[in-house]
């Protein structure tokens, strides 16, 4: 859990200063990854996967903080965390 958690970290205090235009063209990307983190957590929790509602960019960073949270609330397996950790950092890579 600590590599997700340190990998969530990054990200989230990479993006969550960041103003309007510079999500310009970032933004469906770091969506992606919280949508994802979403879907990781339904199925750990063996619940049915549902869309997180894609609001104004400049909340992104809150939504990514929430989903990920709700991850490590859901106890998943070890793999599942190691792949939620490697989809943050290879969005963290492309923004």
């Amino acid at each position: 859990m600590t590599d997700f958690a340190a990998a969530v970290d990054r990200l989230h205090n990479q993006v969550r200063h960041w103003e309007q235009p510079r999500w310009k063209g970032k933004a469906e990307r770091m969506y992606g990854l919280v949508q994802l983190l979403a879907d990781l957590g339904a199925a750990a929790e063996g619940q049915p996967r549902r869309p997180v509602p894609r609001e104004h960019d400049m909340i992104l960073a809150d939504q990514l903080r929430v989903v990920a949270d709700d991850l490590v609330a859901a106890a998943p397996a070890p793999e599942v965390l190691a792949e939620a950790a490697a989809a943050v950092d290879e969005v963290r890579k492309h923004i």
